[in-house]
């Protein structure tokens, strides 16, 4: 592509390259980068000409500072905006965003978008020891302000940090004991490892409102639905960090959040949400009262497709044939079951790692999983987006799960005293009318009912990655049971054959190998 010299003059502060097929915008406000898109989708010349022949101006035709007036943007934006009706140009320009000391119950509400991307700081590798101004990191809810049972919360989770703090070291030196470090082992590997293992095994002294640090990128469109969300939650924690992100966010893209908190629009959307909420829990209070669960194991899978992998097959050959939908399917259910082993083996492939994940035919069946696990494994199970997730509010009443090495290492006693003053803190805010913030003061260790609805293909990428050596127990234990019921239960053998990255060994230091290849990392750079 040519341009004059004068030209390269003007799109040099604003593209990483002025002759390959691939660049990147720079030194652009989002909305700039959003209207530039937009406009681009309805133009037949190419991007760079597109932003000379009708954006330069606009934007100033400079970059001394790096980035053009927001003034300017804003106006580029609603003419465009304007001019498509599209709520879709919201999706193209996004935002780097910090969430900070936001507590665990925050913390899921955040992580709930499909189409955000999240990193949460991890109870694995950062021990919960330091305090900010004297006090131990956990949210103390505004709600509790005007309630005589403050000091008892305060007193309660100052005492599971206390604990959980006290016995850090204790556990360290349990596992240096039972896992010597070997001779040819390097001494920042194994105490890393070692160190990772207490902390896992400590975690479940935590308490939900154990505050964390979010870092969020999502776009325009995906913020603006995340905010009308936590607008209408009825948790303060959660409408006050609302309020703070619409703040920094319109500092950078406020063009497309204009609709958050006007009463025609984002109001009207917020009342529906926490009208919907409300009256969908009178009348589950209403039908279901009086119903106590029945027991269940760990993991249970509670729906899927008896011809699951017949459609898979069917879908594997769509693209490679000229057949209807239909027709294909009609023709896998006369496959032998050696002929649909044979579609599958070829469409999957020799998978050397479990990045090489084979199409979207193993979107064509999925499955359904109610899971009791401890709120810790929530925590890193809730992450995954690409799937469906809902969970049931923490409390006691599924009881607390307890590691092995807790009893082992003489801290059984002390772990019990935090699970059950968690447990009695949680009774006594429920019996004043506090209800909805009595899961803050619940321990990591007690168990919520969640369920995860997924197809095929993401079961793959759940289940290796979830199952990897380095991974935390108990979500390891989860997704191995997945693992096993897609195989027993549904028998879709073919299917879990095809996830050869699913890891059902029996670990001891799960970060060790981790920890070895970080340092090989480290030393080869």
């Amino acid at each position: 592509m040519e341009f004059t010299p004068d030209e390269r003059k003007a799109l040099a502060p604003y593209f990483t390259n002025l002759e390959g097929p691939v660049f990147a915008l720079i030194n652009l406000p989002e909305v700039v980068k959003g209207a530039l898109f937009a406009r681009y989708s309805r133009s037949a010349k190419s991007l760079r000409r597109l932003f000379l022949d009708e954006f330069l101006d606009e934007v100033g035709g400079t970059a001394a500072t790096g980035a053009v007036g927001v003034k300017r943007a804003e106006e580029l934006y609603e003419r465009v905006f304007n001019e498509y009706g599209d709520d879709s140009v919201a999706q193209l320009g996004g935002v780097h965003l910090a969430c900070e000391r936001a507590s665990n119950i925050l913390t899921k509400v955040l992580e709930w978008g499909r189409l955000m991307a999240y990193l949460e700081q991890s109870t694995r590798y950062v021990p919960y020891t330091d305090r900010t101004d004297g006090r131990w990191r956990y949210h103390v809810p505004a709600e509790l302000d005007a309630s005589r049972l403050k000091p008892r919360y305060v007193e309660s989770l100052d005492r599971a940090f206390e604990t959980y703090a006290g016995l850090i070291e204790p556990m360290r030196e349990f596992y240096s004991r039972k896992y010597p470090r070997a001779p040819n082992e390097s001494d920042n590997v194994y105490r890393m490892t070692i160190r990772a293992k207490a902390l896992d095994t400590l975690r479940g002294l935590l308490p939900a409102a154990t505050q964390s640090n979010v870092g969020i990128y999502g776009t325009g469109q995906a913020y603006e639905a995340l905010l009308l969300r936590m607008r209408a939650d009825p948790l303060s924690e959660v409408r006050t960090y609302a309020d703070l992100m619409l703040t920094e966010l319109r500092k950078v893209i406020p063009a497309f959040l204009k609709r958050v908190d006007r009463p025609d629009r984002g109001g009207v959307w917020t009342r529906y949400f926490a009208e919907t909420r409300e009256a969908t829990r009178a009348v589950a209070e209403k039908l279901l009262s009086g119903v106590e669960p029945e027991p269940r194991s760990e993991v249970t899978l509670t729906d899927f497709d008896p011809d699951g992998e017949v459609k898979v097959v069917a879908a594997a050959l769509y693209a490679t044939s000229a057949l209807p939908d239909d027709q294909l399917l009609a023709i896998a259910r006369r496959m032998t079951v050696e002929e649909r082993t044979a579609v599958l083996k070829a469409y999957v492939g020799e998978r050397a790692n479990r990045r090489h994940k084979p199409g979207r035919a193993l979107e064509r069946t999925s499955y359904r999983f109610d899971i009791l696990g401890d709120y810790g494994a929530f925590r890193d199970l809730q992450r995954h987006r690409l799937l469906t997730l809902e969970w049931q509010p923490l409390s006691p009443r599924h009881g607390y799960m307890t590691p092995d090495a807790i009893e082992e290492a003489g801290a059984l006693d002390a772990w019990r005293r935090v699970t059950e003053e968690s447990a009695e803190l949680y009774d006594a805010l429920t019996s004043e009318g506090l209800g909805l913030i009595a899961p803050y003061g619940v321990t990591m260790a007690y168990r919520v009912r969640f369920y995860m609805q997924m197809n095929a293909r993401e079961a793959m990428h759940m289940i290796e990655l979830r199952t990897t050596p380095q991974g935390h127990p108990a979500y390891r234990r989860i997704c191995q049971a997945m693992h096993r019921l897609i195989a027993e239960q549904a028998g879709h053998r073919a299917i879990t054959e095809a996830m050869t990255h699913a890891d059902h060994s029996a670990v001891e230091l799960e970060r060790l190998e981790a920890e070895r290849a970080a340092e090989r990392r480290r030393l080869s750079s």
